[in-house]
């Protein structure tokens, strides 16, 4: 935990009028929060870090309701993230309820002096900078600080104890889409199914390849519960992997930090590994599964009788043997970079999708917007398939190796001999191969929108997960609230369609198999 940067007392710059707001009516003057404690989060919605805040931030602002309030300030790192839309839509998918000021110029980052993400400056109720944090795990730190402020100012009669109203995204646009952001999607060959991670309504929803909603495992609401699918709870589930012959479906239960397994014979979830709690344990380590702290683990990667995570809070691939229940670290250092060689000199950034031609694991590392690979066999290193490999290093340019420019990948998928890339900020489908490193652009026009069509015409919005069956390829288009499929064969892609399947606050399940 870093502790608060203490600061002599400086008057605070004002925040702009003039710009784009959200989850409020009107623009916020600091001038008119006189009486407050304020905390300004300057953050960008692509950076893991950033994420990790916001529960923090969220148990602050309901312990203080009366006088805290915390705005967001977003300054982005990639060019899709200037988008006040994209932005909105990270509001909604993470149910921030603070206001949020889009700072695209950087111009309120320049004024407060910020040097990285995220970055908590603490306002005192008359209107004076006291204290700065950086990173993340200072939700105490910064508990203490806000409960000694407003001791201090009740004393001496400068605090002004009143709920802040305010007019949230939510409220204007509930998440009432059958969908609600799914993250991954994953397809089963044998049992001709579809599992999607539908993630912001915290559920697995399992369908038949045309949409049949064959099952919803999960009550829709955020939690960490095991027990029947009626019963069990998930919180914001991204990647999926599945055993086939046992029938049994892993989950990377994200915002829990935990991993999950669903006996789809016995319709029982229960956890496998992780407690619950972040971990905030860099360094390579290893444990009991049901002992260790996972940092938020987005895909997962059945290998023979293991599970291969991409743990991308901890910039790490980890390893979890399921004969013996030991997790450890098996490849990166923990720090955020691209760095190739051995797994215990590489290092990666925010790892969010994994998949194999059995040889090698291919990893979409987002945050230096490449693909990467790391060996199963014969001792291979981790290498750079294509990208710069650099924080900065992002763009949308097809080409070879480290010429490629992608912009915040999530998802990547091997079959048919390539890699199948969801380059999630460009909104394109992207293919790869994997021996040359060579990138094309398969589908998508590289703006955000919805439609369908052949090849370039179709439309997606931050697309965060794919997976392949036959000559088919499924994406989960997650701004979209939609899963698309492309037929290989000729890159038509159409949208399907999941009848009788419900927001779980618009109709609640009836039964297991249906809803």
């Amino acid at each position: 935990m870093i502790g608060i940067k203490k600061t002599s007392r400086v008057r605070t710059p004002e925040l702009p009028q003039a710009r784009i707001w959200l989850n409020t009516d009107q623009p916020l003057a600091l001038k008119q929060l006189k009486g407050r404690v304020v905390v300004l989060d300057f953050w960008t919605y692509c950076c893991i870090n950033c994420l990790h805040v916001l529960p923090d931030l969220k148990y602050l602002e309901h312990k203080y309701k009366d006088s805290l309030t915390v705005i967001g300030i977003h300054s982005a790192k990639f060019d899709q993230e200037k988008e006040a839309e994209n932005i909105r839509q990270a509001v909604l998918r993470y149910d921030i309820e603070h206001p949020v000021l889009v700072d695209n110029n950087f111009d309120v980052w320049q004024q407060y002096a910020v040097r990285a993400w995220p970055t908590l400056m603490v306002i005192d109720p008359e209107g004076y900078v006291i204290g700065s944090v950086s990173g993340e795990g200072n939700r105490d730190v910064l508990d203490q600080l806000i409960e000694q402020v407003i001791r201090e100012h009740q004393e001496k009669g400068t605090i002004n104890f009143q709920e802040l109203s305010l007019t949230l995204e939510k409220q204007r646009q509930p998440l009432a889409t059958p969908l609600a952001f799914p993250g991954k999607v994953l397809t089963d060959e044998e049992g001709e199914r579809l599992f999607i991670a539908d993630s912001g309504h915290h559920r697995i929803v399992v369908s038949s390849l045309s949409g049949e909603v064959q099952q919803v495992i999960g009550t829709g609401k955020p939690g960490l519960t095991d027990g029947s699918f009626e019963e069990a709870q998930f919180f914001a589930p991204q990647g999926m992997t599945l055993d086939s012959e046992n029938q049994l479906l892993y989950v990377a239960d994200t915002e829990n930090h935990c991993l999950r397994q669903v006996d789809l014979k016995n319709q029982q979830v229960k956890t496998i590994a992780g407690t619950g709690e972040q971990s905030h344990h860099i360094r390579p380590h290893s444990g009991k599964a049901l002992e260790t702290r996972l940092n938020s683990p987005w895909d997962v990667e059945k290998v023979g009788h293991c599970l291969l995570i991409a743990m991308a809070g901890s910039h790490q691939i980890w390893e979890m043997q399921l004969e013996t229940g030991w997790l450890r670290t098996y490849a990166g250092t923990g720090a955020e970079a691209c760095l190739d060689g051995t797994p215990d000199q590489a290092a990666f950034a925010q790892p969010s999708g994994l998949t194999t031609d059995g040889r090698e694991l291919y990893i979409a590392d987002s945050e230096v917007s490449s693909i990467r690979a790391v060996g199963l066999v014969d001792h291979l290193p981790v290498r750079t398939v294509c990208g710069s490999g650099e924080l900065f290093g992002f763009g949308d340019v097809d080409g070879e190796d480290a010429d490629v420019r992608l912009q915040h990948a999530l998802g990547v998928e091997y079959t048919q001999n390539y890699l199948w890339v969801a380059d999630t900020y460009n909104h394109k489908i992207k293919r790869v191969d994997p021996r040359t490193g060579t990138c094309q652009t398969m589908i998508g026009q590289g703006t955000a929108g919805h439609q369908d069509g052949q090849s370039i015409k179709a439309r997606f919005s931050e697309p965060s997960g794919l997976s392949a069956i036959a000559a088919h390829l499924y994406v989960a288009d997650t701004n979209n609230h939609a899963i698309r499929c492309i037929a290989l064969d000729t890159l038509e892609v159409t949208t399907l369609e999941f009848l009788g399947l419900c927001a779980p606050d618009v109709c609640l399940p009836t039964s297991s198999s249906t809803q």
